[in-house]
C-alpha cells in the first residue's frame, strides 16, 4: 500500500509555488544585506572629514561623500522638488545650481525641504546672495529616481518638477555641471533636512523573508499532509472493500 498519494494537482501547484517562495524569501535576505551594506558605508562617509569640491570628478565613488563647497547660488534657475512630505504635510524640495569657485564646476545642490502654504500658492524661499562656505554630502540613489523624467526645455523658472534630468538641464543652461546632487548639512542656507537613507531598513526585509519561508513551509507542510490524509483514506477505503468481498 502506497503511505504518500498527494494528487496530481497539489502536486503540481507546490511545485510552482514553493520555488517562487523560497526564491522571494532569499531574494528579501539579500536586499536587506544591501541595505546593511549601504547603511554602513552611509555611517563610515559621513563621518568622515569632507573632500575639497576639486576631488569631485576625479573621485571613484562619490556617493554619500561630504564636500567642501565654496561659491554662490543661482536664484534664477530653481527648482522645485514635487511629491515630498514631511510628517503627513506636502512640500517640495529646494534644488538650486551652485557655482563652486574652488573647482568651476556647476552643482545642483539641495537646500531641503519646504512645505506647501497651499497648492495655489508655491513656497516661499530666499537665496543667499554673498559667497558661502558649505558642507554638502553627494546622494546618488540606488534606482535612477533623481536621474529619470523630463524637464520641459524652455519652461519658466522657478520649475515645479516631479523628476529630475541634470544632464539634460545643464544642457539647456551651456554649463559645465556635476551629474549628483548634493544634499547640504544644516547651516545657513539650509532649510528643512531630514532625508531617510533608506525607504525601508534590513530589519523589514528580514520580516518579509520570515513571512515568506512561513509560506513555504506551511504550503509543503499542507502538502504533506494532504499527501498522507489521502492515502490513508484511499487503503482504508480498499482494506474495507476486501473485508466485504470476503
Amino acid at each position: 500500500m502506497k503511505r504518500f498519494q498527494p494528487g496530481v494537482l497539489p502536486t503540481v501547484v507546490v511545485l510552482l509555488l514553493l520555488p517562487l517562495l523560497i526564491f522571494l524569501g532569499f531574494w528579501q535576505l539579500d536586499r536587506g544585506e544591501e541595505k546593511r551594506v549601504l547603511l554602513a558605508n552611509y555611517a563610515e562617509r559621513r563621518a568622515a572629514e569632507p573632500i575639497a569640491s576639486t576631488q569631485l570628478e576625479q573621485t571613484a565613488d562619490p556617493t554619500y561623500r561630504r564636500v567642501l563647497l565654496r561659491g554662490q547660488f543661482d536664484p534664477a534657475h530653481s527648482l522645485m522638488l514635487d511629491n515630498s512630505t514631511r510628517g503627513g504635510r506636502g512640500g517640495i524640495e529646494l534644488i538650486q545650481p551652485f557655482h563652486d569657485q574652488a573647482s568651476g564646476l556647476w552643482l545642483w545642490v539641495n537646500r531641503g525641504w519646504l512645505p506647501w502654504p497651499d497648492r495655489r500658492v508655491p513656497p516661499v524661499f530666499t537665496t543667499p546672495e554673498q559667497v558661502l562656505s558649505l558642507n554638502a554630502w553627494v546622494y546618488v540613489p540606488s534606482a535612477a529616481t533623481f536621474q529619470l523624467g523630463a524637464d520641459p526645455v524652455g519652461a519658466p523658472w522657478p520649475r515645479l518638477v516631479t523628476a529630475i534630468d541634470p544632464e539634460k538641464l545643464w544642457t539647456e543652461l551651456g554649463r559645465e555641471g556635476f551629474a549628483d546632487e548634493l544634499r547640504l548639512e544644516p547651516g545657513v542656507a539650509a532649510y528643512q533636512l531630514d532625508w531617510p537613507v533608506v525607504a525601508m531598513g534590513p530589519e523589514k526585509h528580514l520580516g518579509y523573508a520570515v513571512q515568506w519561508f512561513a509560506m513555504a513551509a506551511a504550503l509543503f507542510g499542507l502538502f504533506l499532509y494532504l499527501g498522507y490524509r489521502n492515502a490513508k483514506e484511499k487503503n482504508h477505503g480498499t482494506s474495507h472493500e476486501s473485508t466485504q468481498h470476503v
